[in-house]
């Protein structure tokens, strides 16, 4: 009788961790598909309208443009209003990110432990602009399947630094974009909300619409792509420090 008794615990369990071991693979193959799709086109460009929205209401709007190759390179400008135009920021592969301040006449290299901070008073931080595919740093389980969605918990990698302890991403399960994204910061507790609106053009699904929300500042901010083009054969030389500090 004890023998069957430890052969169905140890068969209980084998089957436990063969099941957890599918599901996140199943996760994690999630997150592959969700990271091809948001870099599934040669190159993209765009023009961007931002609006900032404190906590009593009040909004700032601002004009960029941006340029995107790949799944590494990433050039983004504001255009207007006056006092934020040429304002740069580049992102490039190998975890390199240059900001260039038109104020100071000279681009500046953003170091890892600092991209956790504010990008031109926006509630994108570095981090959150930098181009990357998130199954290069995260690690995923499926906490929730619904009929829509697939709902991932992503963890850093040992080697990744992040100010991220965790995110949920509701993936759809249609075009596996991430519809919103809950981040919480290193101790644990709700730090932004990100809402993405998709669209589909030249059978490529595209981020219309970004709305992110910093609960701990109460404050907003809301991303819209406009004139969206995709694989035009933008050259190398943009995603270059020297086109960063021209304007």
């Amino acid at each position: 009788m004890k023998t069957f008794i430890l052969t169905c615990i140890v068969t209980a369990m084998s089957f436990f961790f063969s099941v957890n071991n599918l599901l996140a693979s199943d996760a994690d193959e999630i997150l592959n598909r969700m990271s091809d799709v948001l870099f599934a086109a040669e190159d993209q460009q765009s023009t961007i309208t931002m609006i900032l929205t404190d906590r009593n209401g009040n909004e700032r709007r601002r004009e960029a443009i941006a340029w995107q190759k790949g799944a590494y390179k990433r050039l983004f400008r504001f255009t207007s209003p006056a006092s934020e135009a040429g304002i740069a920021f580049l992102s490039l592969p190998d975890d390199v990110i240059y900001l260039y301040m038109p104020a100071y006449g000279r681009e500046r290299r953003i170091a890892s432990h600092v991209k956790n901070q504010s990008f031109a008073g926006t509630d994108f931080s570095y981090e959150d602009l930098e181009a990357r595919k998130y199954s290069d740093d995260f690690s995923a389980t499926l906490a929730e399947e619904t009929n829509d969605h697939y709902v991932l918990e992503l963890s850093p990698l040992p080697d990744t630094r992040s100010d991220y302890s965790k995110i949920v991403v509701h993936v759809n399960k249609e075009h596996y974009h991430p519809e919103t994204m809950l981040t919480y910061d290193r101790g644990g507790q709700e730090f932004k909300l990100i809402e993405n609106t998709f669209d589909r053009k030249d059978n490529y699904w595209f981020t219309r619409e970004i709305f992110i929300k910093n609960m701990k500042r109460d404050h907003s901010t809301r991303m819209i792509f406009d004139n969206v083009q995709f694989d035009t054969g933008l050259g190398d030389e943009i995603f270059s420090v020297r086109n960063l500090t021209r304007y």
